[in-house]
């Protein structure tokens, strides 16, 4: 039983960021234009990781993309600029985008 609740709290405590950044991103309304694992206006969350997977200053470069927004990059849809989204906010975000596999 105890080894039971051990697992179960150390998979919980493993989830919970993922949630909070997700909640975050809802939050921020990125969930409208994007995805964690499918395409909708903007590309998934895991295609924007495994594209600049292991490249140095991902999660900054994506920061400021959150807050400034950007075009050509995906496709001719521009992602429009968050000015709701501060810096915290946004550095946070790029970082939930870039664990996703």
């Amino acid at each position: 039983m105890k080894r039971t609740l051990i697992t179960l709290a150390v998979a919980l405590t493993a989830a919970a960021p993922v949630m909070a950044d997700e909640a975050l991103a809802k939050s921020k309304n990125c969930m409208a234009c994007h995805s964690v694992d499918k395409k909708l206006v903007g590309p998934s969350y895991k295609d924007v990781a495994a594209k600049y997977a292991g490249q140095a200053g991902a999660a900054d470069k994506l920061a400021e993309k959150i807050i400034k927004g950007s075009s050509g990059v995906w496709g001719p849809v521009p992602m429009p600029a968050n000015a709701q989204v501060n810096a915290d906010d946004a550095k946070k975000l790029a970082n939930w985008v870039l664990s996703l596999k």
